[in-house]
């Protein structure tokens, strides 16, 4: 039989692994997706907005430009922190708050629309953090996903980091968010419409050694990894990604357009 999965430590690894880095330094670059998702979910002005797993804010600035009141949160404090300087740069009013996306510190219903880019998937209890994303979503509310697919770039390269540093066993790949069967699964039997579209979003950088070596100083699960490994392992771990950059490279010798699929999901509470 095997031994259940510690999700407490598991979470705990997590925490210590985005406040390594920086993650705002790859954050940034996404922020197109925030924008298209707000737009999905068709925000209105004075609407009460939570970003959940916020990170460096993407979707909660993408909302409070849309004239949201939004409450921005995630358990590593430290991402907060870029997102409160962007929203103060902006002079946009956000509440920022430490919560756990598993254990939303909200009542039942508070919120218009409940967002998260690529963050929220990487919840150790998944099925408790689709719970709660529910819970806090008031009857004729959204929740608005980005959820990178298990196909996809993003989706390819965590498997190869899983190659090399392999997760604990029992641990659920945050990729299954990016598929439209869990997503279904975890929503239909809670009386939502579900909407999904697969959606592509381009990282853009000069080489492969360019995307690397970005990803290895400032983003946390690739820090960590490297991290981990001895220098044999790390070079074989970098060979590995740089093979999958330059086979999805779609801009030839003179540059780097790595196009990565995720879906954008679309959640109305009925």
């Amino acid at each position: 039989m095997s031994t259940p999965i510690d999700l407490t430590a598991l979470k705990n690894r997590q925490m210590v692994a985005w406040a390594s880095g920086d993650y705002a330094v790859i954050g940034t670059t996404l922020q197109i997706v925030g924008e298209q998702l707000a737009e999905a979910c068709d925000l209105l002005c004075d609407e009460q907005v939570l970003d959940v797993a916020a990170g460096n804010g993407n979707a909660t600035l993408a909302a409070a430009r849309r004239g949201c009141q939004v409450t921005s949160t995630d358990y590593v404090a430290a991402l907060l922190e870029r997102g409160e300087d962007r929203a103060r740069a902006e002079r946009l009013n956000v509440t920022f708050q430490v919560a756990d996306a598993e254990a939303l510190p909200f009542d039942d219903g508070s919120f218009d629309a409940v967002l998260s880019t690529f963050g929220v998937m990487f919840t150790p209890d998944q099925a408790k953090a689709a719970s709660e994303l529910a819970r806090v979503c008031r009857p004729g509310g959204r929740i608005g996903l980005a959820n990178w697919t298990p196909e996809g770039f993003v989706g390819q390269m965590f498997k190869t980091l899983g190659r090399h540093l392999p997760p604990p066993p029992g641990a659920q790949p945050p990729s299954q968010w990016g598929t439209e069967a869990w997503v279904h699964t975890h929503f239909d039997e809670r009386n939502f419409l579900v909407q999904v579209t697969r959606k592509m979003f381009n990282f853009r950088y000069r080489s492969a050694g360019h995307f690397i070596d970005t990803f290895r100083m400032w983003y946390g699960p690739v820090h960590k990894a490297f991290a981990a490994l001895p220098p044999d392992s790390g070079l074989a771990l970098e060979n590995d990604l740089a093979d999958l950059i330059n086979r999805s490279n779609r801009a030839g010798d003179k540059s780097l357009v790595v196009p990565s699929e995720y879906l954008e999901v679309v959640i109305t509470r009925r």
